[in-house]
């Protein structure tokens, strides 16, 4: 499997627009050229001008500008000790400095690439056991809140879309984000597929999903793949192609839907159920050695379904508990477990 290397990985970065940078860079300049001239001006006495032989406040002015852009007539000059020591250890650093500040835009191009490909390697070296987000929409954007809010970093989250606008979005919010087309292995190598432990496929057409899975699977056969469908008939497709678990967002939708309209109370439960880290939290640990042998209906935690052996089972037909379950639980967020 071949990386491509023109694929560009955007790390996290906060957005400046060119009319802010300018003016940032036109403000340094000119708080150097201001402290130049104060300086030169409070001691003017040390210098001398060619023409009259005093230096005014305006002389001052004009010496300070000439130097800074590094003109110098020389028709002014320090003639006594204290004010050539000022050129040395003051006004030379800061003509150094206007003209860095001048010219930042053309030096910021030549070590733009140097400094990103510098980041992506520092980054790649560390990456491990992260998620890779496909698709950065409003099903993607989703699914990042919920994983931000059950405690993942935002470093070991990975953004894939082959959306300009959506990069951008993600590498803002602070992601680092691969722009191009997930179906591709070479864009799931750049996003480092190979050591990612869970993978969520959020694309915005059912055949695009089937084929990013399919291709997810192919690199990486232990991370958990979850994906998103349309439609309900596409989901065993998904299935087949090595998704864990399918999410259908129109039937769930549609539920919802109908559930608000007969029972607006339990909607708004399963919703407050689905928002992470607000009101009731659905979580899921491992039974506890204390738990075993006891039953979901004896624990102090709201024990809602059972997982054992890749089977999920209703916690009423799961008899006593084993080594190895995991629960499924109601829980306030401050109590999650692990």
């Amino acid at each position: 499997m071949s990386t491509d290397h023109r694929t560009p990985v955007h790390m996290p970065s906060a957005r400046l627009s060119p009319a802010r940078a300018i003016l940032i860079r036109v403000g340094a300049a000119g708080a150097c050229l201001v402290l130049a001239c104060f300086l030169v001006i409070i001691d003017r006495e040390g210098y001398r001008d060619s023409a009259d032989g005093a230096v005014s406040v305006l002389d001052a002015v004009y010496y300070a500008t000439v130097t800074l852009s590094t003109t110098g007539y020389g028709d002014i000059v320090p003639i006594d000790d204290t004010s050539r020591l000022i050129n040395i250890v003051v006004i030379t650093p800061l003509r150094v400095i206007f003209l860095v500040v001048l010219v930042g835009t053309t030096v910021e191009v030549l070590t733009r690439r140097t400094r990103a490909a510098w980041r992506e390697k520092s980054w790649s070296r560390t990456l491990r056991d992260h998620t890779v987000v496909i698709g950065y929409g409003t099903k993607g954007r989703s699914a990042i809140a919920t994983l931000r809010a059950s405690g993942i970093p935002a470093d070991r989250i990975v953004v894939v879309d082959r959306r300009h606008e959506h990069i951008e979005e993600a590498s803002a919010d602070g992601y680092v984000a691969v722009q191009g087309d997930a179906t591709r292995s070479s864009i799931l190598t750049r996003a480092h597929i190979t050591g990612a432990c869970r993978v969520i496929v959020a694309a915005d057409r059912d055949d695009t999903s089937v084929l990013v899975t399919l291709t997810a699977r192919q690199s990486n056969p232990d991370a958990t793949i979850v994906a998103a469908v349309r439609e309900a008939e596409n989901a065993p497709l998904l299935r087949q192609s090595g998704a864990d678990a399918v999410i259908t967002s129109s039937d769930a939708s549609g539920r919802l839907l109908g559930m608000s309209t007969v029972t607006p109370a339990i909607s708004e439960v399963i919703e407050d159920l689905l928002t992470q880290g607000r009101g009731l939290d659905l979580a899921e640990r491992p039974v506890a050695a204390g738990e075993i042998g006891k039953g979901p209906r004896e624990l102090a935690d709201v024990v809602v379904a059972v997982c054992r052996n890749g089977r999920r089972l209703h916690c009423d037909l799961t008899g006593p508990l084993r080594e190895g379950d995991r629960l499924v639980t109601i829980t306030a967020p401050a109590t999650v477990s692990g």
